[in-house]
């Protein structure tokens, strides 16, 4: 009887880190604004402060900035998880392709920066990696999430700032562009042949 409960409890063990593998590919969740927390980690005054400066720049530049933060994309690494979100989510003006997606997967540890194909000339492989790397990382290695977000973010909306895009629609001040209705499809070949930014945190 004790051998037999010491085997049932070796295949439940065994059996548990591949449980979350077996439920499938993490969920997209719904696009709701320009920042999700999924974590819990940021405070309500974090999410508003943020949300706000994306706004702001998407009213004056019209180019779309999302930051998702997740617990992990088990089973599925931080690319393949951001590649999804992105062709679910299609944010960035069709004709312009000026979305960006920072991706923020905190048990696991990495951090990704997506860029559409207009604007991937300016958030380039080695740009957004920089920022990953000399702005990001440090900062949530330290504990400081909001932190390391916030100044993510303001160096990702300085490089589109200062990019050459299509002026946003007059039309549209005060308003956002419809979410989710505008990632150009040829993003999806973008992703393909750009390089992976992908940062483990330590």
């Amino acid at each position: 009887l004790i051998y037999k409960a010491l085997i049932a409890i070796f295949l439940i063990a065994f059996a548990a880190p591949w449980a979350h593998a077996d439920n499938g590919p993490l969920p997209v969740p719904a696009l709701t604004g320009h920042v999700i927390d999924q974590t819990g980690t940021l405070t309500a005054t974090d999410i508003s402060a943020l949300e706000a400066q994306l706004v702001a720049l998407e009213q004056s530049k019209g180019s779309q900035v999302v930051l998702l933060m997740v617990p992990t994309t088990a089973p599925e690494d931080i690319a393949a998880y951001a590649n999804r979100v992105g062709n679910q989510w299609k944010i960035g003006r069709r004709d312009v392709g000026d979305g960006v997606l920072l991706v923020v997967a905190k048990d696991d540890r990495t951090v990704r920066i997506e860029v559409g194909y207009g604007i991937e000339g300016a958030l380039s492989d080695v740009v957004s990696r920089r920022i990953i790397d000399e702005v990001i990382t440090p900062r949530l290695r330290q504990g400081d999430f909001d932190g390391g977000i916030a100044a993510g973010a303001e160096q990702i909306m300085r490089v589109i700032d200062g990019e050459a895009l299509p002026a946003a629609d007059p039309r549209r001040q005060g308003q956002t562009n419809d979410i989710g209705q505008a990632w150009p499809f040829l993003f999806v070949a973008a992703l393909m042949l750009g390089g992976v930014l992908r940062n483990a945190l330590g």
